[in-house]
């Protein structure tokens, strides 16, 4: 199973902060990814991607960008694991959002 590229998105509570942040340690920010109008970025340094999310969301996430998100829920259900956030449609983009045994959010995006 093809989970794609992780990243971490990271509720912040000041983007502007975060930014400067992230770009003390190497971080750069994706041109097309995201604004600090939409109160949202997506980071890179190396392989590793950080998004930073501003008012979005209550807690982190662990985000994977599968090519087939459809293929991964499926897998997750016929494996007895509660889907919180189900995908869309039968086809192009979507997501879903569960949990682990731990309470934390993972979710498969698929752009």
């Amino acid at each position: 199973m093809e989970l794609g590229q992780f990243s971490v998105s990271l509720s912040v509570k000041d983007i502007n902060k975060s930014k400067t942040f992230y770009e003390t340690l190497g971080f750069k920010a994706h041109p097309q990814c995201g604004s600090i109008e939409d109160k949202w970025l997506i980071l890179q340094k190396d392989t590793t991607v950080i998004g930073i999310f501003e008012g979005m969301f209550e807690s982190n996430i662990l985000t994977f960008n599968p090519t087939n998100v459809r293929a991964i829920e499926k897998h997750l259900l016929d494996n007895g694991i509660v889907i919180d956030t189900p995908t869309q449609g039968e086809s192009g983009p979507t997501h879903c959002v569960l949990k682990d045994p731990d309470g934390n959010s993972i979710m498969f995006d698929q752009f």
